[in-house]
């Protein structure tokens, strides 16, 4: 009896079974790349998971030591700037290929029913993808990140009612104190990926009850089929995105490598402290009004994203603009540009 004999033997199910439990239908429209952004944040986050465990074998997260081990990764680690390259650029394209994948699904209205749940399970992973970013970006303990992490704890202390609950549990007291590093480590390294996972699972799991958002074009004929095999016809379009994926973080990674900047230095303050870009709009939106407007017109705008399929649905019911929400996502993408790129190139 040969090795598959030997398996079958114990968990009988045949070729033929797993191809009908896996091999299936997927809609035409999935063969455009731009409208299956779902497998490459997932892909990404693989990469995430892989290159965070092999450099926190040699990051160590307290104040005292985690510049040195970080200069130690860099400058000195066997392949440690490559590993630090592909993290840096696997996350700013991971956070990337998530808004992306939510703007499809908004403007294609595939969030509308039965899908609310699953985009509000969507709106969940942008929001932990961010933190994630944010957390990661701390790590550094860099002067512009170490001062980054005091200005995002300030703000979430300005949260009504439990914003000083909130900044508590981040820095684990009233500032930046020893505590805090390990805080961030842990939330960066162990819950967040956790329940990114959880996420994942849960949003792939209703994707297969519900199928997935069938979306049809001018150009194509009704004669022609209307889906395609899962495998390994889309399975080989994902695995071509992944190594393409992997070419570009490479060679990023070799191109523009991961720098460190001067260590934190908690009794000077920089002239600029500046987020990474995907925190530019909310950064620019706090400097445009005061502290607590900012983050309660923050927190409005987050919950109406979540809400957006009830008052869609609202507003689809009680007047005629069936499609205002197309006008109202251009809107907002422009006004998200506008304040990201207002951050970006304004003298500070």
């Amino acid at each position: 009896m040969g090795l598959t004999g030997w398996v079958q033997e114990r968990l009988p199910i045949s070729g033929e079974q797993l191809r009908e439990l896996t091999n299936e239908p997927v809609p035409n429209h999935l063969k455009r790349w731009w409208f299956a952004l779902g497998g490459t944040p997932a892909y990404l986050f693989v990469v995430q998971v892989v290159t965070g465990i092999l450099l926190a074998l040699y990051y160590q997260p307290a104040p005292e030591t985690a510049y040195e081990s970080v200069a130690y990764i860099t400058n000195q680690a066997a392949y440690g700037w490559l590993l630090r390259g592909l993290h840096r650029w696997g996350a700013t394209f991971m956070v990337a290929a998530v808004i992306l994948h939510q703007m499809r699904v908004y403007f294609t209205g595939a969030y509308r029913k039965p899908r609310e749940i699953n985009w509000m399970v969507g709106m969940t992973l942008l929001l932990s993808t961010l933190m994630l970013g944010f957390t990661g970006y701390c790590l550094v303990y860099e002067q512009l990140s170490y001062w980054g992490a005091a200005v995002g704890a300030n703000i979430a202390g300005s949260v009504p009612v439990v914003g000083d609950f909130l900044k508590e549990i981040l820095l684990g007291g009233d500032g930046y104190n020893p505590r805090t590093l390990p805080r961030f480590y842990v939330l960066h390294a162990a819950v967040l990926p956790t329940l990114l996972t959880l996420l994942v699972a849960i949003h792939i799991a209703i994707i297969r009850v519900q199928g997935v958002t069938e979306l049809h074009f001018e150009d194509e004929h009704k004669d022609e089929p209307q889906h395609f095999n899962f495998f390994p016809d889309h399975l080989y379009s994902e695995l071509m995105i992944g190594l393409l994926m992997m070419i570009v973080l490479t060679a990023l990674a070799c191109i523009a490598p991961a720098t460190l900047g001067p260590k934190a230095d908690p009794l000077t303050t920089p002239e600029v402290i500046k987020p990474e870009w995907f925190f530019y709009v909310a950064f620019r939106w706090l400097k445009l009004f005061s502290g607590t407007v900012a983050v309660v017109s923050t927190g409005f705008i987050v919950f109406t994203m979540f809400a957006w399929p009830f008052i869609d649905a609202w507003i689809r019911r009680k007047t005629r603009y069936q499609e205002a929400s197309v006008w109202i996502g251009i809107f907002a993408v422009l006004t998200i540009i506008a304040l990201t790129v207002w951050e970006a190139v304004v003298a500070h």
